[in-house]
């Protein structure tokens, strides 16, 4: 886990080792531990090290092919690097190194680029190709690594994180309106825009290719999710079985590591899963956890406080257990910091991540977590239902983009946004961006239940998994941590996706209400039953105490809605309803004041939107005002 930047300038003009420099030290807290640089004619690259395996000078970057063909500069794990290690040292490649930079920098120089689709693991790689003066950009197939790209036309500049790029010396801050509207519809990104004007992130699964007469980034994607062919002969105990194998292998994988590795263990299934195997292979795990200060909360959010779940698990598994108790103040000290390392806002609530890869960090350099698991099998059915009965393509959108739309409709763009902004917003700009989700992929059907249930897997997995993975990696990385997710293994995500709706959902005939996603605790509202990632629980019956096996899911989530009004309802309001508003330039003061008020007065709970306007505020302070 590292910060790579790179800058190539198609002109054939220099790069000074002075600005490079400057670019890499933007994110030097991505790599604590090293550095490394590679200045050649108009190539400049530069690496920032995590040291993870072979923690040696040895594995130090920008790494080089042993023909000098390739230089590369990498970030993230490898987890099959071995097999093909092993492979190339029989087609002759020596290895200096135990590192899986060096597989790749070989693996490009035995089999050029299409060696990226063979990597099971999470990278973001900067490549340049020294005999055809070329640079190829390529990341993973599931967006777990971040990277990011601005290009002018004479300049290409990548890397890591958005800050490096701002420190470009031809880089002029600015907010792309279309992004913003995308954001403040979804609180997310589902196209690869950001809030900086010019700034993109490369598709997961995607690699790219610039040379001198490059005029533009042309994207070539090499791999896809594909939920449209289950294999109907599957029964529910193969199901069971395989599952619970490819876990295993999975996590078993994922450990592989020269420096202490530990877990995030919640009250919940899936990291309760990974603890399990995990405490199997060390003969003491470290576990974290993150609590709350509930002595002001009342309501469902009472039940936020995962922490007597967790010492439940961290005694059966005997691991050497850390808390960390985040109360309402807290949010007020690290909101600045947290958008900060954010830069590219994304879903949710996310402060109390900064809170746990804090504490995860002063014992271990991996920590391993639940992320993947609810999109692969289906763990948010009350998402589904609001399309288990379309009747065709054109209503599953309409009901669809209903729900996904989290913070404010289209309908309400003209009271949200300044006027100014609003002449260069298109509105219709989110529906289109996604619909183009599932027009992506030409496999879709959208004519039974089991469709459209495959078709929300394939979105959200598309879509709302790559922003967790932003917010994971940033907040992380902040901290000099590297996070993995053994449900993205290859092996199991190709599996989970062959396994049948009805085997992953317990009862697809039970209507579902509709409910509003801002609800807390919404698995306690739907109608109780054991539904939503059926086969997966099975498949870790035998590992998990009966208790925690039947829990109700419970996202990782601070009780804000509580804290808005109460404790931190003097925060929310000296930030949002000052009257030197940052943010000014683009939202309208007036439809804030009316979001805030409707909450603090219990008629809304608007608690996405307040976080999301918060956010927005500080980012604006942060990257326009500095």
């Amino acid at each position: 886990m590292c910060g790579i930047v790179g800058v190539f300038n198609l002109n054939g003009n220099s790069f000074s080792m002075q600005n490079l420099k400057r670019m890499a030290q933007a994110i030097a807290h991505r790599g604590p531990d090293g550095e490394g640089y590679y200045v050649s004619e108009n190539i400049a690259l530069a690496h920032k090290r995590l040291a993870i395996l072979d923690t040696s000078p040895k594995g130090n970057q920008p790494m080089s092919s042993k023909d000098g063909k390739w230089v590369i500069v990498f970030n993230g794990c490898i987890y099959n690097f071995m097999e093909l290690k092993q492979e190339l040292q029989a087609l002759g490649h020596e290895f200096v190194s135990t590192t899986d930079t060096e597989v790749i920098a070989e693996g490009l120089a035995r089999y050029g680029t299409s060696f990226f689709e063979r990597l099971n693991g999470m990278f973001a790689v900067g490549a340049w190709q020294t005999e055809e003066k070329t640079v190829y950009l390529s990341r993973d197939r599931f967006g777990v690594k971040p990277l990011y790209y601005w290009f002018s036309g004479n300049t290409l500049v990548f890397a890591s994180e958005i800050k490096a790029i701002l420190a470009h010396p031809d880089y002029k801050v600015d907010v792309d309106l279309a992004a913003l509207n995308e954001y403040f519809t979804f609180q997310n990104l589902f196209s690869f825009q950001t809030l900086f004007k010019g700034v993109h992130m490369l598709p997961p699964a995607n690699t790219v290719r610039v040379d001198s007469s490059s005029s533009f980034v042309k994207h070539h994607s090499w791999w896809d999710y594909d939920f449209t062919s289950p294999d109907e002969k599957m029964t529910f105990e193969d199901a069971q079985a395989e599952t619970l194998r490819l876990f295993q292998q999975a996590v078993s994988r994922q450990m592989i590591a020269d420096v202490p590795v530990g877990a995030y263990l919640s009250g919940g299934m899936d990291s309760g899963s990974i603890t399990a195997v995990a405490s199997s292979h060390l003969p003491r795990l470290s576990t974290f956890t993150c609590g709350f200060d509930m002595s002001e909360v009342t309501g469902v959010e009472a039940n936020y406080d995962e922490r007597r779940d967790a010492e439940l698990l961290a005694s059966f598994y005997k691991t050497e257990h850390y808390e960390q108790v985040i109360n309402a103040g807290d949010l007020r000290w690290s909101l600045p910091k947290v958008v900060y390392h954010l830069e590219d806002l994304r879903v949710g609530m996310s402060y109390p991540n900064y809170y746990i890869s804090r504490l995860a960090s002063k014992f271990v350099k991996v920590c391993l977590q639940g992320t993947g698991g609810d999109e692969l099998y289906g763990g948010y059915p009350w998402r589904y239902y609001h399309v288990f009965d379309s009747i065709n393509r054109q209503q599953y959108f309409e009901q669809y983009y209903s729900f996904w739309q989290r913070l404010v409709p289209d309908n309400r763009k003209q009271d949200l946004f300044s006027s100014e902004a609003y002449k260069h917003i298109d509105i219709s700009s989110p529906r289109k961006i996604f619909e183009r989700v599932f027009l992506f992929n030409d496999k879709l059907r959208y004519d039974t239940p089991e469709d459209h249930i495959n078709n929300s897997l394939y979105f959200e997995i598309k879509t709302f998994l790559p922003g967790l993975f932003v917010v994971g990696d940033k907040l992380s990385m902040a901290n000099g941590l590297e996070e993995r997710f053994p449900f993205m293994d290859n092996d199991l995500v190709a599996f989970a996706q062959k396994i049948p709706v009805r085997h992953k959902l317990g009862n697809l005939q039970n209507e579902m209400r509709r409910i509003d996603e801002n609800t807390p605790q919404k698995k306690k509202v739907y109608r109780e039953y054991d539904d939503g990632k059926n086969v997966l629980r099975k498949a870790m019956r035998q590992f998990i105490p009966e208790k925690i096996i039947n829990r109700k899911k419970q996202g990782f989530s601070a009780p804000d809605e509580s804290w808005y009004r109460g404790e931190n309802a003097d925060y929310v309001k000296e930030l949002l309803l000052s009257k030197k508003l940052a943010s000014s330039e683009f939202i309208q003061s007036a439809y804030i004041n009316e979001v805030v008020s409707e909450h603090i007065d219990k008629k809304i709970n608007h608690r996405l939107l307040i976080w999301s306007f918060m956010n927005f505020e500080v980012w604006c302070k942060t990257f326009l005002q500095k």
